[in-house]
């Protein structure tokens, strides 16, 4: 086993379930040959063997099982065969229905079984009161008399001008429409690498298995890589740079816009003095998308303001949010998940509607979608308080709230066709319901929501907007059982096989090999920077070398992982795409960083040849195809199944690493364990050999039990972890 570290890595990578393919047949077939070259734990000692018949979906699947090994591992065993995580499965006994028990042994029941996934079970029709049961009566009781006293309190408090809140919504009506216009639209367009977000998109959802995913997913997908794109594009600014000699600038107050300014909508301009050569800068508050579109720079009022045009430039149905507490993000209605979903482009967090009680500690009162159909109060989309929220809703009563949005989102249909008016009139209808089912629910303790990470520390400070996450990363202690996608990066190890006994029939020396090599990384990278879907690229140049004729046999193999192949062409001969143009993308980054790693394990070679060509140089037997859970993930980057994509850019992050994991009464296995274990520098990769007698395992856990300087970095990240069964 290998692992890729970076700075003082630890980790808690608790199963690695190899549950499918040619290495679960070897476990069944040969056990002997199935060692695990890594850091494991497996449950013990005496079995008892069952063969069970499990029913579902009208399929019926066999399956032995060892008694001893736990429940969790039969869990698991039926997740490779079904397909349904463990922490969705409800297992029946067939004959009389009775629910099989999660600390069963499995020894007295019968062997014919039904698996029912929670997923498929009939849900019933949530309603409002329904969502209230997960509530104790005593806590709902104090909840429900609390909320009611924040209303009749309101009726006293609210002291407001309801036209002076009219008159800070209606602007942004007026701003949503410009989204509408075509021109604005295309010159959005524009400036978007639409093809590498594509990709990601496309990429993204293969690496959850979903290889030919439906438009509703592909848009999906595709928004969220817009998010991720933006937040990269578009600048932050706390005090713009002198535009004479770029030093640092200070803030000097406010003052008229000029004519060139108030053309995109800045009705202010704020000024700034260069503390180096005292010129002065102007920051116009542009509102005018168009414009944002070319300075790509602003605070959070550009930002979403931008944003939100970029989603209805590409289709979106979206809304600009806007907290009067003094914040504005974007909501984008998503048919994959079937309602409005949060998108925050400051932060780059989707999704997360709480971000801001549980994770900025802001005290919220009034939260308004504005969208070219209207105006909607979603305040208790974005609260587990409701009842504390009411308390400070006082600028004008609930009734007088309700009746400006309604006569503002009746302004904004006038002239909708009644098809369309019905259409939308029922989504608001289902939205007020999923509100409203929301509001009451538990919060998610598991899921840990970051402080602001966008403007000045000192800014950020003084608006008490921090959190108690100081590293603010969204992290979650609820990891999934999650599907591992990794049979490519095993395709591509085993493929360098033929390429490196052809150098050692050739008898090339060690730097003649690492020549090759980088020749075959310029190939690859030649690949990289053609456009996705028509990937190709010419080797006639490398041809001329009659050495190179001889060899192209022997990268056949490395090809066919890449999805690739050669191709005679008007008589030149190309590497160009062989299949679907998402298996080649997920598969690039893999070869490159094990063309990198090859290259440096080469070069530290003392004596190169036929006796060399093995770990860690050559990574053959790399075992694959199963499924990851980890003590806990960051998202939406640092997932458990980063540790096995092949690559070390990516990578699993454990933000409570250095606590260990507690075995919650299952008893595992010690195969071997290592302590005192240092990476001296980053990307590193360190290799394990099991000493351990042979022993059959299909399910693994990896405990990292301390880090060296837990006050320093408590977060735990591996870039690589890779398993390897015996040389056959």
């Amino acid at each position: 086993m290998e692992y890729s570290s970076r700075k003082s890595v630890v980790a808690a990578i608790r199963s690695y379930t190899i549950a499918r393919g040619v290495d679960y047949d070897m476990y069944e077939s040969e056990p002997q040959t199935f060692y695990a070259k890594c850091k494991i734990r497996r449950r013990g000692a005496s079995m008892v063997a069952r063969k069970f018949q499990v029913l579902h979906n009208d399929s019926n699947y066999d399956l032995e099982y060892d008694t001893d090994d736990g429940f969790e591992v039969f869990q698991f065993q039926l997740f490779s065969l079904t397909f349904v995580p463990p922490d969705q499965q409800k297992i029946y006994v067939d004959e009389d229905d009775t629910l099989v028990a999660t600390d069963s042994d499995l020894l007295a029941i019968s062997d014919k079984l039904r698996l029912i996934s929670i997923e498929d079970e009939p849900q019933p029709q949530p309603n409002t009161d329904q969502s209230l049961q997960s509530l104790s009566d005593e806590k709902l009781a104090k909840l429900l008399q609390e909320e009611e006293e924040a209303l009749m309190l309101q009726q006293f408090m609210a002291h407001g001008d309801p036209q002076e809140f009219e008159h800070r919504i209606r602007p942004y009506v007026k701003q949503v429409l410009m989204y509408e216009d075509a021109v604005r639209q295309e010159a959005a367009r524009k400036t978007v690498p639409m093809e590498e977000l594509e990709e990601k998109a496309l990429v993204s959802l293969a690496k959850e298995g979903n290889f030919n995913p439906s438009k509703i997913e592909r848009d999906h997908a595709f928004l969220l890589q817009l998010l991720f794109w933006f937040k990269k594009s578009f600048s932050w600014v706390n005090a713009p740079a002198c535009q004479d000699c770029g030093n640092t600038t200070a803030g000097q107050g406010m003052t008229a816009p000029d004519p060139s300014e108030t053309r995109f909508g800045a009705s202010r301009v704020e000024l700034y003095r260069c503390t180096h050569c005292s010129q002065l800068t102007r920051f116009p508050r542009y509102n005018d998308p168009i414009k944002l579109v070319e300075t790509r720079k602003g605070r959070c009022g550009e930002w979403a303001n931008c944003f939100t045009h970029y989603c209805r430039s590409f289709g979106y149905e979206s809304r600009l949010i806007v907290d009067l507490t003094d914040h504005v993000w974007t909501e984008c209605f998503s048919h994959f998940l079937g309602r409005w979903m949060h998108l925050d482009p400051c932060e780059g967090i989707y999704d997360k509607p709480l971000l801001y009680e549980k994770g900025w500690n802001k005290k919220l009162n009034y939260v308004i979608a504005v969208a070219k159909d209207g105006t909607y109060d979603v305040t208790k989309r974005y609260t587990r308080k409701w009842h504390e929220v009411l308390s400070r809703r006082i600028m004008l009563t609930e009734s007088s709230l309700s009746s400006i949005l309604t006569v503002i989102t009746k302004e904004c249909r006038r002239g909708f066709a009644p098809q369309q008016l019905s259409m939308i009139e029922a989504r608001d209808k289902e939205e007020n319901q999923q509100i409203e089912r929301s509001v009451h629910t538990e919060d998610d303790e598991s899921l840990s929501l970051p402080g602001r990470r966008s403007g000045d520390e000192e800014w950020r400070k003084s608006r008490l907007e921090m959190g108690s996450d100081k590293d603010g990363i969204l992290s979650t202690s609820a990891c999934p059982v999650r599907l591992c996608i990794d049979e490519h990066v095993t395709r591509i190890y085993n493929g360098f096989r033929p390429v490196l006994r052809q150098f050692v029939e050739e008898e090339l020396t060690k730097s003649e090999a690492v020549k090759v090599l980088g020749i075959i990384k310029g190939i690859i990278l030649d690949i990289c920077n053609s456009p996705f879907k028509t990937r190709r690229t010419s080797i006639d140049s490398v041809l001329k070398d009659p050495k190179w004729q001889k060899r192209l046999p022997s990268f056949d193999d490395l090809l066919e992982a890449l999805s690739l192949k050669k191709q005679n062409t008007d008589g030149r001969v190309e590497i160009c795409l062989a299949g679907n143009p998402v298996l080649t993308s997920l598969a690039l980054p893999v070869v490159l960083n094990a063309l990198d790693d090859m290259i440096y394990n080469l070069n530290k070679c003392d004596s190169y040849g036929k006796d060399s060509i093995t770990l860690p140089l050559l990574k053959l037997n790399r075992i694959h195809s199963g499924s990851v859970i980890a003590s806990a993930e960051e998202l939406p980057f640092g997932i458990a199944t980063s540790a096995f994509d092949g690559t070390w850019i990516s990578k699993w992050e454990e933000p409570n690493g250095a606590r260990g994991s507690n075995d919650k009464g299952i008893s595992w296995r010690v195969l071997d364990n290592h302590t005192s274990q240092f990476f001296e520098e980053r990307f590193q990769r360190r290799t394990f050999l099991i000493n351990s007698e042979s022993f059959p395992a299909n399910l693994f856990r990896f405990r990292f039990l301390a880090v060296r300087d837990v006050h320093s970095n408590s977060r735990l990240q591996l870039g690589s972890i890779d398993l390897y069964a015996k040389s056959m």
